[in-house]
């Protein structure tokens, strides 16, 4: 471990650095407006053509476009200023959000809209990673990362648990104005707040001359070849697919239950209640050194609690193997660094496009297959095949969780 990340840094620390709190603030307004959007976009579907099929497009239909920007547009990262970029990204958000609460679109124009929009989604994020990479240092970069992942993964869920009453007060144009309102906010936040003297890289292979297209593949190519990337990109994306899948899967376990929507809400907040603590604690109580050695326990402590599943456990239970699988989560913070390290300097913002591209695919994915799973198994044990799957991919990887011993 190099000397940088051998001194336990503090959150404290992370937001004292005036860009990353921007980075931070317009992550948590983004991915909230466009959890809300989407759950907008599907009742307004769903009233329009009473479809399940296009609803649960329009659920989905921000998210799996990513994978195209991923393949062809993330060169993007790296060849313009992270700032134009961010900010142009949520201004982009924002006119769609205008667009869909006055332009009165068919909904297959406001389903393409919003798809062609969420192709530029992994530039965006890859930008972000770059401005982490740049203004923090040693552990509180591995702190600063790990707060983006989880900033982004809790406003989803508040997002989609306050999506529908919100909805159902303003009504769906006005609930478009409300994400369209927080999208200009997190630019405005951009433009003012990150730095504005940032430079396209140079010297690097994703700075060539060259299509962006080209450029992209070229640069994914030399990413997958890169050693330990790919193996590193699967470790952090595919646990998390299973974690998707086992919570994708609660409403109807609950139903098949028989339990109040108070129990199935308190199921459903469980899994962020125990990112939240894990990663707090983890976070704070470890040093670096010790936070890497954790990384294959705390997979197990995920994989693990679902396959009780296969049992009729009683409710408290039930949320307690949510919350502690939700606390495995903590895993992402021992493999910070070495994915820094890991991913070439000139490919640095691609490198974070791809990982969040791949992750948003394979939890797009994930929750598809073990849905698949539960229309001919009991849902319980389908979440518990969840775990399995994320233990024995643990074990199979465990190669690549193991931190190097060098210095």
């Amino acid at each position: 471990m190099t000397d940088a990340f051998t001194t336990k840094a503090t959150y404290g620390q992370v937001f004292a650095v005036t860009q990353f709190r921007a980075v931070f603030a317009g992550r948590l307004l983004g991915v909230m407006s466009d959890t809300l959007r989407s759950v907008a976009l599907a009742v307004l579907v769903f009233s329009r053509t009473n479809s399940p099929l296009l609803t649960a497009m329009a659920m989905t239909i921000g998210f799996l476009p990513q994978a195209a920007g991923g393949l062809f547009l993330a060169a993007m990262a790296d060849r313009f200023s992270p700032r134009t970029l961010i900010t142009a990204g949520y201004a982009l958000q924002c006119t769609v959000g205008l667009l869909l609460a006055f332009g009165h679109l068919p909904v297959a124009a406001g389903l393409l809209l919003v798809a062609a929009v969420a192709c530029l989604t992994p530039v965006t994020t890859g930008a972000a990673g770059r401005v982490l990479a740049e203004v923090l240092t040693g552990d509180t970069y591995v702190l600063g990362r790990s707060l983006s992942y989880l900033v982004a993964v809790s406003a989803q869920m508040v997002g989609m648990a306050s999506g529908g009453a919100l909805v159902a007060w303003l009504g769906v144009d006005r609930t478009m104005l409300v994400t369209a309102g927080a999208h200009l906010l997190a630019s405005v936040i951009s433009r003012l707040f990150l730095s504005p003297t940032e430079v396209v890289r140079a010297g690097g292979s994703a700075v060539a001359g060259g299509s962006i297209v080209r450029k992209t593949l070229q640069g994914n190519a030399a990413l997958v070849a890169a050693p330990g990337v790919l193996r590193l990109i699967m470790v952090q994306c595919l646990p998390a697919a299973y974690l998707a899948a086992a919570g994708s899967l609660l409403i109807p376990y609950s139903a098949q239950r028989a339990f109040s929507p108070t129990e199935t809400g308190t199921l459903l907040a469980a899994t962020s209640v125990g990112m939240l603590i894990g990663d707090v604690v983890v976070g704070r109580a470890f040093p670096p050194a010790t936070r890497e050695r954790l990384v294959l326990p705390l997979l197990l402590v995920m994989g693990t609690p679902p396959i009780a599943l296969v049992l009729d456990l009683p409710h408290p239970a039930i949320a307690a193997v949510y919350t502690i699988t939700g606390m495995g989560s903590a895993y992402l913070l021992g493999l910070q660094r070495r994915f820094l390290e890991a991913v070439p300097s000139d490919l640095q913002g691609q490198g974070f496009a791809l990982l969040n591209t791949t992750t948003m695919t394979i939890q797009g994915i994930g929750p598809l297959v073990f849905g698949v799973f539960a229309e001919f198994l009991p849902v319980g044990l389908a979440i518990a095949l969840t775990g399995l799957s994320s233990v024995t991919t643990t074990l199979l990887l465990r190669d690549a969780i193991r931190p190097r011993t060098s210095g």
